[in-house]
């Protein structure tokens, strides 16, 4: 991809042309997701013209999935729209370098690029947000160091006159001092098993239990496709079958094998029978 279609994906317009991040969500989580076969086939125009078009019909579906991986990193102070376009940068990245040939999906490949980005800016950003968030929290990181007369802790009396100097509260001072004479952690610190510091690494407070934002949305990706073949899949059907096959598995309450018989007026063995072709059919859809 040259230098030139690079630097038009990375100004790319945001979505809707918006400045307020909720238009901005609603807009992105608008998108339709793209089938496996439509996600090829432009994979496939990016990497052998270098078509923008492409690159950008590629990347608006998968704004939503870095929404969801910003979000993951609330936690920091951070702004969450800085984060998106930290993320976004990240998306367009790995549709540079996405490969279609290798059979994976592109949501699973740019979670990599995406965190990287996130992760890089956390890195520039996070120590001075945490230290200093509030306005009298600001107050103290740039005042507080000129109101020491000594190195160490201040005594119970200094604590006092600093807080009445710079007119906030003894506890005010008694937390920025803590946090000022704390040290930076590593965000995502090498491996080892004797260095207890591994565990108190900002990277490790970001744990969830609730599925990972990639396998969220591949999943609701194959939910969705998977409805979109079962309805080719039934559309293939004749009356009866579909409507058997509907009645038996698709509505509430589902009918018995002999309501359904005394309906067409067949046997219950006639139709187990149609139900079974029926889902021969409908799973040879499936893997066709």
């Amino acid at each position: 991809m040259s230098t030139e279609l690079v630097n038009k994906m990375n100004t790319m317009p945001v979505l809707m042309g918006s400045s307020n991040l909720d238009a901005y969500v609603q807009a992105a989580r608008s998108v339709p997701i793209l089938s496996a076969e439509e996600e090829y086939a432009l994979a496939q125009d990016l990497q052998q013209t270098g078509n923008i078009a492409s690159a950008q019909k590629l990347v608006l579906p998968h704004l939503r999935f870095v929404i969801k991986v910003a979000n993951n990193y609330a936690g920091y102070g951070l702004s969450i729209a800085d984060l998106i376009q930290e993320g976004s940068i990240g998306l367009m990245k790995a549709v540079k370098r996405f490969r279609p040939e290798v059979g994976v999906r592109l949501v699973s490949f740019a979670v990599h690029w995406i965190k990287a980005e996130i992760h890089e800016y956390i890195l520039k950003n996070w120590r001075i947000v945490k230290v200093a968030t509030t306005k009298a929290q600001r107050k103290l990181f740039f005042k507080l160091r000129s109101q020491k007369t000594r190195l160490g802790w201040f005594k119970s009396e200094e604590i006092d006159h600093v807080a009445e100097t710079l007119g906030v509260t003894r506890e005010n001072v008694i937390e920025m001092e803590s946090r000022l004479n704390n040290y930076d952690l590593a965000f995502d610190p090498a491996t080892d098993e004797d260095d207890d510091s591994a565990y108190l690494a900002p990277a490790n407070s970001l744990v969830s239990n609730i599925p990972s934002p990639e396998y969220q949305l591949e999943a609701q990706d194959t939910e969705e496709n998977n409805h979109a073949m079962l309805g080719t899949a039934m559309g293939n059907l004749d009356e009866r079958s579909k409507t058997i096959v509907t009645r038996r598995w698709l509505t509430e309450p589902k009918a018995t094998l002999h309501e359904l018989a005394d309906e067409f007026g067949v046997s219950a063995e006639r139709i187990r029978q149609i139900e079974s072709n029926a889902f021969k059919s409908i799973k040879s859809s499936f893997i066709a």
